[in-house]
């Protein structure tokens, strides 16, 4: 089979109409079980920062409402400190032993974490304990989360065609779309089902119970597929190292450097933008948090479908057209796009925040295929995902909180717009030292 597949990859080589259905079906399967199980983690993620304001009170209770937002933006920044050692432990079972069962494992791991915040005892049940149960979710969140990234990227671009990974890759980056989508559409529904009082007494733990019944599908998908055709080739041909972290030290520094600050556009936009829209809506611009979470619901569903269009323009133009035009435009408009959401006119907020949703469409199109096409199969998952998720530590981690802080630093509601900025700014130097990798094979 993975002979199959490579041939069918290279251009001038044909095969039989059988063949070519066979791998698509395959093909098709290997995109849904990384998507799956990879938005389910994001999901995950999405829900605690969107319902932050909501349940910070239960286990912040004798703070200020700012405090409190900040005392779980913070635990929020802490899973991230897990990240990169998820990377390593997930990194090192998915080069030496195979995608499939690291996967199958960290979505087992996110599941368990996050159904653990829906029945966690509240402040007024054990007292500081509940504070420390929900850090201690939150680290085994981002221990999950670290192998999850590198190990659903490098399983959809090792199973597309040469010429396709953009395309492929791209809905490594509609899963985590979808599952800050799904996030927000359950958190807007069970807010919006219910009262004030039940959503504030004990509705804010049905996102996090439904997150971990969520986690079964993913890994039913998971199991349920043959590993990666670069990583069976790499088993036959004796290639499969078993220190894969001393072999990225080693022999990748660069490149996991060139990940490491790649992925500052990423984390800053998407935790900025995304993630901690819903309650700058609400506590910043004065809207409702119901009116926060339907601007964010229709933000992620234009960003979600722009995606593949844009993988796709990857693999005909290049990667490098679409990631300076996402990082040059974001750069230019954020400042100016805040000022204009700070006008009163909800429609104009959602307006600017689609125009968010495109300008990054275009980086997350190309950007999965440009990471994985950075490193060799034998440390492809270890590389990436050590690189990337180190990133998130220092780009990502405490983007909410920053956004948070500044505001109420320097009293301007537009201060977050900086720090996007500053990140795009970061990941455009970075793209003027890369080399194309579209029209190139995986190395």
């Amino acid at each position: 089979m993975e002979n199959q597949l490579t041939d069918a990859a290279a251009p001038g080589n044909a095969l039989s109409a059988t063949d070519h259905r066979a791998n698509l079906h395959t093909r098709i399967k290997a995109v849904a079980a990384g998507g799956i199980g990879n938005a389910v983690e994001w999901y995950d993620m999405a829900i605690y920062a969107v319902l932050a304001p909501v349940f910070a009170v239960h286990f912040f209770p004798n703070e200020s409402e700012s405090a409190q937002l900040l005392s779980a933006f913070a635990l929020f920044g802490v899973g991230f400190v897990m990240r990169p050692i998820g990377a390593v432990v997930f990194g090192h079972f998915g080069d030496k032993v195979g995608r499939r069962a690291a996967l199958s494992w960290a979505v087992i791991l996110m599941s368990l974490s996050t159904l653990s915040i829906g029945i966690l005892p509240t402040h007024s049940s054990i007292g500081l304990l509940a504070a420390v149960l929900l850090c201690l979710a939150r680290l085994l969140q981002g221990l999950s989360a670290g192998g999850e990234w590198g190990g659903s990227t490098t399983f959809i671009v090792e199973y597309a065609p040469s010429n396709r990974r953009g395309l492929y890759g791209s809905w490594q980056q509609v899963s985590v779309a979808t599952g800050f989508l799904l996030g927000s559409l359950v958190a807007a529904g069970v807010n919006f089902t219910l009262s004030d009082a039940a959503m504030n007494a004990w509705g804010w733990r049905l996102p996090f119970i439904l997150g971990g019944i969520l986690g079964v599908v993913g890994l039913y998908l998971r199991l349920n597929l043959e590993e990666t055709p670069q990583y069976q080739a790499a088993e036959e041909e004796a290639e499969v190292t078993s220190s894969p972290l001393l072999q990225t030290l080693r022999d990748h520094k660069r490149a996991s450097a060139q990940a490491f600050f790649y992925s500052a556009f990423y984390n800053v936009t998407y935790y900025i933008l995304l993630t901690y829209m819903p309650t700058y809506l609400s506590t910043s611009l004065g809207y409702t948090f119901g009116q926060g979470l339907l601007a964010s619901t229709i933000t992620l569903a234009v960003f979600a479908a722009a995606i593949p269009f844009m993988g796709n323009l990857s693999d005909r133009m290049g990667r490098k057209p679409l990631l300076y035009l996402a990082t040059a435009g974001l750069a230019l408009m954020t400042l100016p796009l805040f000022l204009i959401m700070n006008t009163g006119n909800f429609g104009v907020v959602i307006a600017c925040l689609v125009l968010f949703a495109l300008l990054m469409s275009c980086f997350s199109g190309a950007g999965p295929a440009t990471l994985a096409e950075m490193f060799p199969t034998k440390v492809r998952f270890t590389a990436l995902g050590v690189g990337y998720n180190a990133g998130a530590v220092v780009f990502g981690a405490g983007a909410p909180y920053i956004a948070t802080w500044l505001i109420a630093k320097t009293g301007s509601i537009v201060a977050p717009a900086w720090y996007v900025i500053f990140g795009c700014v970061i990941t455009f130097a970075l793209i003027t030292r890369l080399k194309e990798s579209a029209f190139k094979p995986l190395p």
